[in-house]
């Protein structure tokens, strides 16, 4: 038993230590993502040595400090993106912030190889949300998305590598772009969406590459098309919107760089997790579906949808555009990791990439 647990807690310490380091394997920053999961199991690591008390070493002893650190590590991570911490993006309220405009929106990694469309369809027409953004979205689910006769303003970027996307749109779209950031097959989107006749805001929609084996052995592409977004809209006194599915976790250092460097409220901070990844595995979900806002806009309602038959669960967010310019980033006054930013944009790709419009 005492070899079981000293393995079991070597594998968690390294599981904790390997992500501060700066370098971009795949398999290094695939350890950003399953922080509930580690803490889980030093929990449980912990719970194991506890009923081993009479027989306890010395050796397990300091192991079990060490397991412990990790559990207090990773729950310092975890911990605003439950509702233990202050929301960092403020609830609407009409007797407060006045009779505001406020619109909806889906977002919805399709799955490109789920022909079903029915589920998600139904989705659409049961919340009637003013925007609808979908990922993955090959010619066959372009074809199924244009039976919405209520969504007239579109822009469509249909492909067949997993990284075709879509916006469909009640609110009339201005300045609507195509970009290729970093990687000639992965697009985003950029677009004016007027919410009103006085009232606009600047959505970008992006879906970079994951670090992961049969995509790229590192993450530096999705790490440089993030930062170049963050870098482009640094404007604090424009609307702005990012959304889609950014292959990244909400704790992580490089989404960290981008709030910081960008100036975006997460709506996730003080409200819980949303996992929408993986609808497959209950044991393996992590939130890589995001939505980040400017200061303007305050919350109606974020709600994670039912399964569609994807390996991602829709996301539904309802917004207020208030114009309060009161709220702030909880990592507004951390320290940037210089190290880290220089490190990722220190790169060939970043140096030939082009920064999208705004």
């Amino acid at each position: 038993m005492t070899l079981i647990l000293s393995l079991l807690a070597v594998v968690l310490v390294l599981a904790t230590i390997l992500p501060l380091s700066v370098r971009r394997e795949w398999w290094i920053r695939a350890l950003d993502f399953p922080r509930l999961q580690i803490a889980i199991a030093a929990c449980l690591w912990l719970l194991v040595w506890l009923t081993l008390a009479g027989d306890n070493t010395l050796w397990l002893t300091l192991l079990a400090l060490c397991v412990l650190a990790v559990l207090v590590y990773q729950a310092y991570w975890i911990t605003p993106n439950t509702e233990m911490h202050r929301q960092e993006v403020e609830r609407y309220d009409p007797l407060i912030d006045g009779n505001c405009p406020t619109f909806k929106m889906i977002s919805s990694n399709v799955l490109m190889h789920n022909r079903n469309s029915g589920p998600l369809l139904s989705l659409i027409r049961q919340h009637q949300p003013d925007l609808v953004i979908t990922l993955e979205s090959d010619q066959w689910w372009q074809d199924e998305l244009d039976r919405l006769q209520d969504y007239p303003h579109r822009i469509a970027c249909p492909l067949d590598n997993l990284y075709g996307m879509h916006v469909y749109s009640r609110l009339p779209l201005h300045d609507t772009t195509i970009d290729f950031l970093v990687e000639d097959d992965k697009p985003s989107m950029s677009a004016t969406v007027e919410v009103t006749p006085d009232t606009s805001l600047q959505l970008h929609v992006v879906h970079p590459a994951p670090p992961a084996p049969g995509e790229n052995d590192e993450s530096t592409e999705r790490d440089v098309e993030l930062l170049l977004l963050a870098k482009a809209i640094t404007d604090k006194q424009q609307r702005l919107i990012v959304a889609g599915d950014l292959n990244d976790v909400a704790w992580s250092a490089t989404t960290r760089l981008f709030r910081q460097i960008s100036g975006l409220l997460d709506l996730r901070i003080g409200r819980g997790l949303y996992n929408t990844f993986s609808a497959n595995h209950w044991y393996a979900r992590w939130p890589l579906d995001h939505v980040f806002v400017s200061q303007h806009f305050k919350v109606v309602n974020i709600q994670r949808l039912r399964n569609i038959g994807s390996d991602h669960f829709p996301l539904l967010v309802e917004l207020a555009v208030t114009d309060s310019q009161r709220q702030t980033s909880a990592v507004e006054d951390e320290e940037l990791d210089k190290e880290r930013l220089d490190s990722i944009m220190d790169t060939s790709v970043a140096h030939s990439a082009q920064p999208p419009p705004v």
